[in-house]
């Protein structure tokens, strides 16, 4: 089942997130994330729209990522489906949820949706993800910032820190994906034998 966990620590740095609750009010909040990932724009943008790969199936209805959809166009859905085998699809599926509708997307620069996520979704609010990239050389900012404003039962106390930290652990995973290899170095030029039979 969707749960929100507690609040990741916010770490500052070019390598990890920047994270903040940036603004609260007695009806809604906002919370936003920085992190420079290390790919182009576009290979960052396939792999947002894959969210299968990167989104942790914790934060779901059926505990399996797997089951995650995306169509970035307006009117696409970000949904799930509640698959009794992997064999399942949209028709013979017993169930689907939709996390989030798209209302803008702009291939390599910026994907904007509308939804209430995991138990958000059953209280009267509107929440608004927008995620943003930004071209860096070889590199790429993203920012994930999400507003959520309505009526709601939840103290905005607590469940503003426990949304930070779900939308900040979905784009640390993102960036994860992108993390150079530990321990990896460059190939040298030639191989030692061939080096020596040169002499």
């Amino acid at each position: 089942m969707f749960r929100f966990i507690l609040p990741l620590a916010a770490v500052l740095g070019a390598s990890a997130a920047q994270a903040e609750v940036t603004n609260t009010a007695d009806n809604g909040f906002t919370v936003k994330h920085l992190e420079t990932v290390n790919g182009s724009a576009e290979d960052v943008w396939k792999t947002i729209i894959a969210p299968a790969r990167w989104w942790n199936g914790e934060h779901s209805f059926s505990g399996n990522s797997d089951n995650f959809y995306l169509v970035p166009q307006a009117g696409g859905c970000f949904c799930e489906l509640l698959r009794k085998t992997s064999e399942d699809n949209i028709k013979s599926a017993e169930g689907s949820v939709q996390h989030m509708r798209v209302i803008f997307a702009q291939n390599n620069k910026a994907l904007r949706m509308s939804g209430a996520l995991g138990p958000l979704q059953g209280e009267a609010v509107t929440g608004t993800l927008t995620i943003g990239l930004l071209p860096d050389g070889d590199k790429t900012g993203v920012s994930f910032v999400y507003k959520v404003g309505g009526y709601m039962e939840f103290p905005v106390d607590q469940i503003a820190p426990a949304v930070d930290g779900v939308i900040g652990e979905q784009l640390n995973r993102l960036a994860a994906l992108f993390a150079p290899e530990e321990g990896a170095t460059a190939e040298p030029e030639d191989e030692p034998e061939e080096a020596e039979q040169a002499e």
